[in-house]
Order: structure tokens, then sequence, then C-alpha cells
């Protein structure tokens, strides 16, 4: 361990299709597992460089992405709240995928992986239940058994998704320990992975976790980015918008999105909750197998998270985001509940459109950016929204 930390903190030069080394976007990324793991992880490595240079798996995939998932999802001009602030939004709109998010992109993807393997079972950790949800349906659509570990507070604030999922055949397991959300689902799933290795795959959700999870997982939602790119080239007369706005978690669907533009002029903003900003507060640690930037105090401990928004309440940020920031390619910034909140109910009242939670951060962040003239009157704006808010409802509800 000693020596792949010397190793890992090396930074060293970044293919923006791939990591270096051990999985290294510049001094992050990389994998710090226990001895127990690293086979396993250095065995989905390899099936995934094998699987995605394969036509076969690809073509199978981007099937199902089509007839069952639903994609190309559009890109929605929204005239009315455009209008009012004086911008050209445009949305992304990956809460018309089968599930209702983007979570449904790389889990397909990576059960089409585990079923390569000659995996049996799926595991996987949730926060908002949409990547939850998302592999109790890949799980059920391959015939695999699913195992979803969710923290009991966030078992609680997401009834609908915990239903959904026994529904679709997973068992859910409550994580009682910390502070009872995503850190703690992701730190038991890594602890049930070590146990069942043989014959169960981990499904991790976001752009983050040991190598290779990070640059797999942006592989799986690049299609956000490269289908939006396109959508772009076609209706604009620039062909690129002005920005590139995503909610950032973990970062899986920013990861993708951004993946389609981080070759264009566009300028790529990344939107944190307040309360779990990683970019804008944390600093470098290590946080379940990779290294980024977290929320921690003077003495290392990781400090819990906040957001109205239980996708978002993680105190880490996926590795490639943080190289982004610090290279100055991405930009991050925060939103907090207040400004979600009223950015969901402005969203649904002029477009008629119920979004989740997390996808209205990013909402919220061009709302004030257009107000206060951060983005420039007459800019256009390419806005992923993640996922729909139907899992919100009693939230809203509660709180409206």
């Amino acid at each position: 361990m000693d020596q792949l930390l010397r190793t890992v903190h090396q930074p060293g030069p970044v293919d923006s299709r791939r990591p270096s080394g051990l999985g290294r976007f510049g001094e992050y990324g990389g994998r710090f597992v226990p001895e127990s793991l690293v086979p396993a992880c250095e065995e989905v490595e390899r099936a995934f460089a094998e699987a995605w240079d394969d036509p076969l798996f690809r073509a199978e995939l981007n099937h199902l992405l089509s007839v069952y998932v639903g994609r190309p999802t559009p890109l929605t001009p929204t005239a009315r709240l455009s209008a009012e602030l004086g911008v050209n939004l445009l949305l992304k709109r990956e809460d018309l995928t089968h599930t209702g998010s983007h979570k449904i992109n790389n889990v397909l993807g990576q059960a089409l992986l585990a079923r390569r393997m000659g995996k049996r079972r799926l595991i996987a950790e949730t926060g908002a239940g949409q990547h939850g949800v998302a592999t109790a349906t890949a799980g059920a659509l391959l015939g695999m058994a699913t195992t979803v570990l969710m923290g009991e507070k966030d078992t609680e604030r997401q009834q609908l998704n915990v239903f959904r999922m026994k529904m679709l055949g997973a068992e859910v397991i409550p994580v009682t320990s910390g502070s009872r959300t995503l850190k703690d689902a992701c730190s038991e799933a890594l602890r049930h992975w070590v146990t069942s290795v043989d014959d169960t795959y981990y499904c991790l959700g976001s752009a983050m976790g040991p190598h290779p999870y990070p640059w797999m997982v942006r592989q799986f939602q690049r299609v956000i980015g490269d289908e939006a790119r396109v959508q772009c080239a076609a209706d604009l007369v620039t062909g690129t918008p002005d920005y590139v706005v995503a909610c950032v978690g973990g970062g899986s669907n920013a990861a993708g999105t951004f993946a389609g533009f981080v070759d264009t002029p566009a300028r790529l903003i990344g939107v944190e909750a307040a309360g779990g900003a990683a970019i804008s507060a944390g600093t470098t640690g290590v946080l379940h197998g990779f290294r980024s930037k977290v929320l921690q105090d003077e003495h290392g401990q990781i400090s819990e998270a906040h957001s109205i928004a239980a996708g978002l309440d993680y105190p880490g940020v996926g590795p490639e985001h943080a190289y982004l920031a610090d290279s100055g390619r991405a930009t991050y910034v925060t939103v907090d509940d207040t400004e979600v909140l009223a950015a969901t109910h402005r969203l649904a009242r002029t477009e008629g459109i119920l979004c989740a939670l997390e996808s209205a951060h990013a909402v919220a962040w061009v709302i004030r950016a257009a107000g206060d003239g951060t983005i420039p009157p007459g800019s256009t704006v390419m806005l992923t929204l993640s996922g729909r808010g139907d899992k919100d409802m009693a939230t809203l509800m509660e709180l409206s």
C-alpha cells in the first residue's frame, strides 16, 4: 500500500480519453483498496478494456441504449425560461430515459460487462435510489441477482425508489452506520464485495472509486455528451454552446457530459451542493479507494456532507473532476438548498418539467448566473437534466 501511495501521488500526463498509469488523472485517482480487492479491480480493468474495444460488445450496448433505454434523448429548448433569463437554455433530457435518470447508461454497460465476466450477481450502492433502481432493472433484464446497499436515512426519504427496487426483485439492505447516507452505503458495498468477489460484480454508480471505475463510468456515460454535441451542431448557428452545465456529486453525469465538449471552446461548469462541495471546499485525500478532493478535518477524518438532494450528499468527487478543476478546464460552483427549491419550482412552472433535485442544482446556477451577468445575455447554455423529480415529491411536499 505504501508503494502504491507513492506511485499514485506522482503526477503524470493525462489522456482526456483514458487515465494514465494506475488510473491517474494528474495526481488524482489510483487504486487504494485492501490487497484482497486488488485482483478484483484488475480483473474488471482487463475485462472493460477488452470489452470497450470489442465491436460486438459496443453494438449490444448501443442496441439496448436505443430500444430499451430510449436513446438518443432529446435536446429540449426552454422558450419561456430562456426569454425570462435572456439566454438560450437547452436541456439534455436524461430524465426521459427508462428508469428516469442517466444512471441506466452506466449500469447497462457494467451489467453486460459482469455477464461477460461470468458473474452471476450484482451489488450496488445508492443515495437517491436512481442508481439502485437502474441496477435492479438491469439485473431483472439480464437475469442476475441484485443487492443494493442504501443508507438508512436515504431509504426513509426515498421510499418510492426503495419500493421500485424491491418490485424489480432486488434485495435492499439499509446501512445504519455513520451518517446513514451515500458515503456509508459506498463503504458497506466495498466491504460486501470483499466477501463475494468470486461470483459478484460491484456495479459502482458514479465516476469515483478505485481504478478502473472513474474511467469506465465516464466512458459509459459519455453517450450524453457525444449525443449533445451532435445535437448542438445541428441546432446552433455556432455548433457549440457557450456554456455546458451539469450537477456534480460523485460526478458521473457531468463527466459524461463534459467528455463530449472538453476539446471545444465551451465553458464547462460543474455545480455542487453547498453542503457537499468537495472541489470548492475540500482538500486532497483518499476516500473509497481513490485520491481526490474530499471534505475532511485537519486530522484527515471525513466530514459529513449535506444536500437536499440525496444523490449529491457525498463528501468527495470523482478524480477527473478534481483534475479538470486544477487544470482550469472546468469551473466548479455551488448553490444552496433554497436556490435549488426555487429553481425546481421555476422550471416546473415555466416549462412543465419536474426535474430531480440533483438536476435542479444546475438549473439554479444558470438562473443565478444569468441574473447577475456571469452568463452574458444572448449566450447559449446546454444543461444536462440528469433525472426526473418523481422520487423527490415527498421532500417537495414537505418543504413547499
